[in-house]
């Protein structure tokens, strides 16, 4: 067998919960350690680990993602109350993928895995649409009030010198009403423009932007004029030397463009609409199971992970030992993303070759007919098997052998 392939510079390796956590071991034993002398810098951010370091396992993670460049994350439980006595947390610790999106002042970017025999819900998505959403404020850091009729609503600045500026926000005359107030700020719209400008360049594709700034001609204008302002400072030539283009238009000429289109560009959203379109493109592509999920800093951090959960309800029939069939395409993904990134900043190109290897071995997998239980009842495919969890994993490595 050939000498293994070797890494320069260590990788960031987040271990995580439940099924996903059985998958982690499996793809790395099966697929990776063969082939790969494996360099990572490991961090445990299994629920029991976060909850003995006080969550800052999740905080020195993110930093040594920081000092490397590239990360991959296993999917991680983010605790409620039924999870808080299970396993008897000290608190209800926050969402591990929200405390390293923050560190990294990231933008997520989710695009679907396409394979022969599953065919998306609107036939002329041929190639893939990537979501990146916007990932601070809006609805989601907002302030909200029950009004009592008879009351006036309005929005007060006070200005750091004591200065009040007001405008009026409505007049509750014979009804009760609601009131929300939502706000973001210019550096992180500025963040989260310079990193979908970056994916763009990285993985040359086209790049949409779309709000409602006809009738938010404030709140949304100031987005759009943000993109503009950097892509005309920053990138108009850049874009222009790789061949692609940013497109701005309105947020519903987007949706009826992207329904007619045939796929293959970014699609940039603000954090309501993205949380709302990536869940419509994935489900119409085919799959949760089959999306890759990276998390890029501004200043080019990249942090790789499947887009799905635990898969907590396979995880519990593991326990009991009785046979699953569970996905893994997403989790090879991530791993196949961060080596491919590595290899690329490392200049070590038999590492990004063994990572495309990696991909089409297990599109090929899928594409004769074998595939776990998830993808079997989408699949068209007239010759197909469902294979436990390890025999899938097991079949890849089958032709990752020949490719290589």
């Amino acid at each position: 067998m050939a000498d293994k392939i070797k890494m320069l510079t260590p990788l960031v390796e987040m271990d995580g919960d439940e099924m996903t956590r059985i998958l982690w071991k499996m793809i790395k034993d099966i697929l990776i350690l063969p082939h790969v002398d494996l360099n990572t810098e490991y961090y445990d951010l299994g629920l029991v680990h976060r909850n003995e370091t006080n969550d800052q396992v999740t905080i020195d993670s993110a930093n040594a993602t920081k000092k490397y460049g590239v990360a991959v994350k296993c999917a991680t439980i983010t605790p409620n109350a039924q999870r808080m006595t299970e396993y008897n947390l000290k608190e209800m610790w926050k969402s591990p993928n929200g405390t390293i999106r923050a560190i990294l002042d990231g933008t997520v970017f989710r695009a679907p895995i396409i394979v022969k025999g599953i065919t998306p819900l609107i036939p002329t998505w041929t190639k893939p649409i990537t979501i990146a959403r916007h990932a601070y404020g809006d609805v989601y850091k907002n302030t909200e009030m029950r009004v009592p009729d008879g009351s006036k609503a309005e929005l007060v600045v006070t200005d750091k010198d004591g200065n009040e500026t007001r405008e009026l926000i409505h007049n509750f005359k014979g009804s009760d009403g609601i009131i929300q107030g939502l706000h973001n700020i210019d550096a992180s719209i500025a963040s989260f423009a310079r990193a979908c400008f970056n994916f763009a360049l990285d993985v040359k594709q086209d790049l949409w932007f779309a709000t409602k700034d006809t009738i938010s001609k404030k709140y949304d204008h100031r987005f759009k004029d943000i993109f503009q302002e950097i892509f005309d400072n920053e990138y108009k030539e850049k874009f222009e030397a790789a061949g692609i283009t940013y497109f701005y238009t309105l947020i519903d000429d987007a949706v009826a463009r992207v329904v007619r289109s045939e796929g293959g560009y970014i699609w940039a959203c603000k954090n309501y609409d993205g949380d709302v379109m990536s869940d419509m493109v994935a489900t119409a592509f085919g799959s949760l199971g089959m999306m890759t999920s990276v998390l890029v800093s501004p200043d080019g951090v990249y942090e790789y992970e499947a887009a799905h959960g635990t898969v907590t309800r396979h995880y519990y029939k593991h326990l009991k030992g009785e046979p699953t069939s569970t996905n893994s395409v997403a989790t090879i993904f991530a791993w196949s993303g961060a080596l491919r990134k590595r290899g690329e900043l490392d200049n070590t190109p038999e590492l990004v070759h063994y990572a495309d290897m990696l991909e089409k071995a297990t599109i090929d997998t899928i594409e004769d007919g074998v595939m776990t239980g998830d993808l079997e009842v989408l699949s068209k495919l007239p010759n197909k098997r469902k294979v436990d969890t390890e025999t899938f994993l097991v079949e890849i490595g089958k032709r990752l052998e020949k490719l290589l």
